[in-house]
């Protein structure tokens, strides 16, 4: 089969990046053909190209594009051209211009939209109007459309049938993946907290993720504060590139003088990521919406313990692990939640064990991308 990905391909989106290059890797080590379509703005870093696959960027049209998330006229012509030979076009996402320009050109590809958790309860009240205007001119019409829905967990299955009101029969899950190898070597404890002038014997959380609100950073920073009374050398670094809630994180640690205690370090990839997850003591990501972390599984592989809400893509795998401790969506609650981590160690090392297991049984690359193929295979054949 010969598929396209339509996605924002950029370091900064985060998860589905990730997710698009494991899963590409896979399916081109079975011998398939992969191109991803990518709506870039000048000066963004495209993630890395999977080997034997091709990124295609096209650039965004401004000032459309600020108004209609990726709306991009090159996209709109490349698909007009070449949508004719694929078999499969896989749209990432949804209240963007690439999950409507598939639709908009006649073609025989198998059509398949990735929700990412946009039908959450939070994600859906937040720029309300715009998705309102898009529910009501078109997006529950083309989700009825497609040839299939991947949603990646029994949460998420919930959102579609609340919002289109029925389930679709073309709705299936299958989960993201990690590619377990890259975290089975971490390098050498103590790198970097060198880099970062933490010592040995300062308890160090880590956030991974970008600065935004639903990340849960408005819990997170208050909870630190109360954390940073009882354990005043504990460490939070905040890893991750701004995406519209770094004045206010900034303007907290001025407020409470928690310079020295809160480190803004930017997004950390490859080798800075794994020697940041080699000496954190634990990890946290309080988010109020996540289509499926990839950023808690990179955690959990690495064998960190982590302090999460139910809401970052597989609560229920973790209910049923004891995988994380399951924080309540308050600053109180977090505290709590990062005090159990840092204080018992028994504790600690069991939900970091558990995890594990719960990864490395349920979200191989290996097997999920497997999954995915299959139900393109199923529709191919029925068409």
């Amino acid at each position: 089969m010969r598929i396209l990905n339509i996605c924002a391909y950029t370091w900064a989106i985060g998860g589905p990046a990730r997710i698009i290059y494991d899963h590409t890797t896979e399916v081109i080590s079975r011998g398939h053909q992969v191109d991803i379509l990518s709506p870039m703005t000048p000066g963004e870093k495209m993630y890395p190209a999977p080997e034997g696959a091709r990124v295609i960027p096209c650039a965004r049209t401004t000032p459309w594009s600020n108004i209609y998330r990726e709306f991009s006229i090159e996209m709109y012509q490349y698909l007009k051209k070449h949508v004719h030979e694929y078999d499969v076009v896989h749209m990432h996402g949804i209240w963007h211009f690439g999950s409507l320009a598939p639709f908009l050109i006649p073609n025989n590809a198998i059509k398949v939209i990735t929700i990412h958790g946009l039908l959450d309860k939070w994600a859906v009240a937040h720029s309300k109007w715009k998705k309102q205007l898009v529910t009501a001119l078109y997006q529950k019409k083309l989700l009825g459309k497609a040839d299939l829905i991947q949603i990646n967990n029994t949460d998420e299955e919930q959102d579609v049938i609340r919002y289109l009101g029925y389930r679709p029969k073309n709705m299936v899950i299958v989960p993201n993946g990690m590619k377990l190898s890259d975290y089975v070597n971490l390098p050498a404890k103590g790198t970097f907290r060198a880099k970062h002038g933490i010592g040995a014997d300062q308890k160090l959380i880590l956030f991974m993720g970008r600065l935004n609100i639903k990340k849960g950073l408005d819990l997170l920073l208050p909870a630190f504060q109360k954390v940073h009374e009882q354990l005043p050398e504990a460490i939070l670094i905040l890893a991750g590139p701004d995406d519209g809630y770094q004045a206010e994180t900034e303007n907290f640690i001025k407020e409470n003088n928690l310079g020295a205690r809160i480190k803004l370090v930017g997004m950390l990839t490859d080798t800075h990521k794994r020697e940041a997850l080699s000496d954190a003591d634990m990890f946290v990501l309080p988010s109020y919406s996540e289509g499926f972390s990839i950023a808690v599984l990179e955690a959990m592989t690495s064998k960190v313990p982590a302090l999460v809400s139910d809401r970052v893509g597989f609560g229920d795998y973790i209910r049923r692990y004891d995988a994380a401790y399951l924080t309540p969506l308050t600053p109180d609650g977090v505290a709590e939640g990062l005090l159990k981590i840092l204080q018992d160690e028994n504790y600690a090392k069991d939900i970091a064990n558990r995890a594990y297991n719960m990864v490395t049984e349920n979200f191989d690359i290996k097997v999920v991308a497997n999954q995915l193929l299959e139900e393109y295979k199923k529709i191919k054949k029925s068409t």
